[in-house]
C-alpha cells in the first residue's frame, strides 16, 4: 500500500521549524526538498533589548503586546544571557499579556504562562481589535516587533493615550545564497514540485526579492503557476496573493505544522 504523499516533492521555505516539517511530510511518503529563504538571528545590539527587559522586571509595562512566540523566546535567550530569566517571567506573570493569536500563547505556556488576551485574528488589526476593548490610557504598554516597525499598532497606542515602549528582539536574513534561490524558482518552472510551503511573510518577500534582483520575475511567476502553494494560514495566504500569487493549501485555522500536512495530503488526493 502506498503512502499518502508518494511520488510527491514538497519545497519548504522554512528555516526554525525545517527538520520537524519536513520529517512530518517524509513519513507520509513526500520527497522534501529543504530551501530556508531566511534564518532568525537574535538583535545585533542587545542593550535595547536589555533596556526594554529593565522596564519590564521594574514593573512598568501595565500591559505587553506578544506578536510572536519567537518574540518572547528571544526576550528569554537575552534574559538567560543577563541571568535574570527567573526575574522576567515573574514580570511577565503580572503583567496583562496580549497575545496575538495562538502561537505566543503556545510559547508563554511553554514556560508556565497563559496570555491575559487572545486576539480572535492573528493580525495587526485583530490586536487592534483586542485592545480597543482594555483602559489603556495613561498607562505603558510595552510592544514587541518582528522583522520591520508596527505604525499602525504604535499610532493607536499613542493615540489612546499610552507610553509605548517597542522592542525587536530578533532580525531576519537570508538563510541560503540567491543561486539556491534561482535554482529552486528554475525547479518550479520545470514543473518539478507538486507544493511550495510558506511559513512566514518574510519567506515570501525574500523569493521575490531575489527574483527581482536576478530578472526571473517571469520564471517565478510561470513556475508559481504549474505549482500548488500552501501558507500556514489566511494572514499569510493574503501576504502571496498581494503578490499576485494564487494560495491552493491554507488552513483557516489551527496554524501548526502538523495542520497543515493534513490540508496538503487531502489537496494532493484530489
Amino acid at each position: 500500500m502506498s503512502l499518502p504523499l508518494e511520488g510527491r516533492t514538497i519545497a519548504l521555505a522554512e528555516t526554525r521549524q525545517l527538520e520537524e516539517l519536513a520529517r512530518l511530510l517524509e513519513v507520509e511518503g513526500a520527497t522534501a526538498l529543504r530551501c530556508p529563504l531566511v534564518s532568525i538571528l537574535d538583535a545585533p545590539e542587545p542593550s535595547p533589548v536589555l533596556t526594554w527587559l529593565d522596564d519590564l522586571c521594574a514593573d512598568r509595562f501595565a500591559y505587553v503586546v506578544l506578536m510572536t512566540g519567537e518574540a518572547l523566546r528571544r526576550l528569554l535567550h537575552f534574559a538567560d544571557m543577563d541571568g535574570r530569566r527567573d526575574a522576567v517571567i515573574a514580570a511577565l506573570s503580572r503583567t496583562k499579556i496580549i497575545a496575538r493569536g495562538p502561537k505566543p500563547g503556545q510559547a508563554l505556556k511553554e514556560i508556565g504562562l497563559s496570555p491575559y488576551r487572545v486576539a480572535r485574528a492573528p493580525t495587526t488589526e485583530g490586536v487592534l481589535a483586542t485592545l480597543r476593548n482594555e483602559p489603556l490610557s495613561g498607562l505603558d504598554v510595552g510592544v514587541t516587533l518582528y522583522g520591520e516597525p508596527n505604525p499602525v499598532l504604535e499610532q493607536f497606542l499613542v493615540s489612546v493615550g499610552t507610553r509605548v515602549q517597542t522592542v525587536m528582539p530578533y532580525i531576519y536574513a537570508p538563510a541560503c545564497d540567491d543561486d539556491r534561490v534561482v535554482d529552486l524558482i528554475a525547479s518550479l518552472e520545470r514543473g518539478a514540485i507538486d507544493v511550495l510551503l510558506f511559513t512566514s511573510s518574510s519567506q515570501v518577500d525574500r523569493l521575490y526579492e531575489v527574483a527581482k534582483n536576478r530578472s526571473v520575475e517571469d520564471t517565478l511567476q510561470k513556475g508559481l503557476l504549474k505549482t500548488r502553494i500552501a501558507a500556514v494560514g489566511p494572514v499569510l495566504a493574503e501576504r502571496l496573493r498581494q503578490r499576485g500569487a494564487t494560495v491552493d493549501i491554507c488552513p483557516e485555522q489551527g496554524f501548526v505544522m502538523k495542520n497543515l500536512v493534513q490540508y496538503i495530503k487531502r489537496a494532493l488526493a484530489e
